[in-house]
């Protein structure tokens, strides 16, 4: 029974000095101080106690200028580096850490990914389907520009060819223009030289001659020869022969073409 009162009375003590010492603590970690713990309850406000030079403290003494600790540290007493790397010794050890892990982690590719721009900002469905369309509009273009060209360069070519067909064809023409002439000019050489034979002979020798001469040279050699010669060799022909070339020269002579357009007599107006 002594010994249950004897614990009975030991708990309320125990509570007391824990109480006591989690108000120490705490005071202690509010106002950046220390605390002791001696025999005597000596404290000053924060919480450090007035050492009893009649008893035998123990003293923990905290020096005199602490580094200003963050409150996770005060209270969870966490170091100042976590994990297994020691603390850096300088500042340029923190540039070099970005560098080795923006090395070891490369930017992902852009296919099927989003694009981020230069600005940090990433592109919206939206967006990279307008790019991927411009994208494909572009390469239409070039290939419709592509396409031009090469047609162009095919009528180029096509029109070289024209003009060279239609050089040779000028050249040919003028070549069957000069022989043209020339026969021309050797044809009526000849019937100059035929209309001056005629001509020298006496109408009723020239004038046989004509009576069974072709109708056609007839009156190539007719129509040169001097009027009142040609009078004179066609009273000497034959009344039939006489009458085909007449009517044949009458013929020609209807069917040439004019070489000045009639006049148009317009009807008097009355006055």
């Amino acid at each position: 029974m002594t010994r249950l009162l004897r614990d009975f009375r030991l708990i309320p003590v125990v509570l007391v000095a824990i109480s006591a010492l989690f108000v120490l603590k705490s005071t202690g970690l509010i106002f950046n101080g220390g605390y002791t713990l001696v025999g005597a309850d000596h404290g000053d406000i924060t919480g450090t106690v007035t050492p009893d030079p009649q008893t035998t403290p123990t003293v923990m003494e905290m020096p005199p200028a602490l580094p200003e600790r963050s409150w996770a540290q005060q209270m969870f007493n966490f170091p100042d580096i976590t994990g297994s790397v020691s603390a850096p010794s300088g500042g340029k050890q923190e540039p070099q850490a970005k560098a080795k892990s923006a090395a070891k982690d490369p930017p992902p590719s852009p296919n099927g990914t989003p694009i981020q721009l230069a600005d940090g900002r990433i592109l919206s469905p939206a967006e990279r389907a307008v790019l991927e369309r411009l994208g494909e509009r572009r390469a239409e273009l070039e290939a419709r520009a592509k396409e031009l060209e090469m047609r162009e360069s095919v009528a180029l070519a096509a029109e070289k060819r024209l003009e060279s067909r239609l050089a040779q064809l000028k050249q040919l023409e003028a070549q069957i223009n000069d022989v043209v002439r020339a026969r021309d000019e050797g044809e009526a050489a000849r019937i100059k030289n035929l209309v001056t034979m005629y001509e020298n002979m006496r109408p009723k020798d020239a004038a046989r001659v004509f009576d069974r001469l072709d109708l056609r040279i007839l009156v190539e050699v007719s129509t040169q020869i001097n009027p009142r010669r040609m009078s004179d060799i066609l009273a000497q022909m034959s009344p039939e022969a006489a009458e085909r070339l007449t009517v044949e020269l009458a013929t020609r002579a209807k069917d040439k073409p004019s070489a000045e357009l009639p006049k148009i007599v317009g009807i008097p107006t009355a006055n």
